[in-house]
């Protein structure tokens, strides 16, 4: 993959996460409608009083480090269970809200496509 393309990508990955994660401390967008098993998840996630923040302060972390091109590659590791848990959560629950989900991890896959020589260790 052109480099160039990589880092744009990286970059994007980089604001949307830091975007969401931010506004789950703000709360600056508009609150989506939920289907209720999906709204009746979320705030079980809020009434816990940790999971919203660790969700946040996850994707703000992998956000930064994407957008400032450090340690790539353990970013990415790092975003992946939340990728999952986003697109199952859409899946399951919130079909309807699946575009963003989706891409985040479509642009997650692809990084660590691009990245994978760094992971190849991990496999021998």
């Amino acid at each position: 993959m052109n480099n160039k393309i990589q880092k744009i990508i990286q970059i994007i990955l980089g604001l949307i996460l830091i975007i969401f994660g931010v506004n789950k401390f703000i709360g600056f967008m508009p609150a989506l409608e939920l289907p209720e098993g999906a709204a009746n998840f979320i705030d079980a996630l809020v009434k816990t009083g940790y999971m919203f923040p660790l969700i946040g302060i996850g994707e703000v972390i992998v956000g930064l480090l994407l957008v400032f091109n450090k340690w790539v590659a353990f970013a990415l590791i790092l975003l992946a269970p939340i990728a999952v848990n986003m697109i199952l959560f859409h899946l399951k629950l919130a079909p309807g809200g699946i575009g963003p989900a989706a891409l985040v991890t479509t642009l997650n896959v692809v990084l660590i496509y691009a990245n994978w020589d760094k992971y190849k260790s991990l496999f021998n």
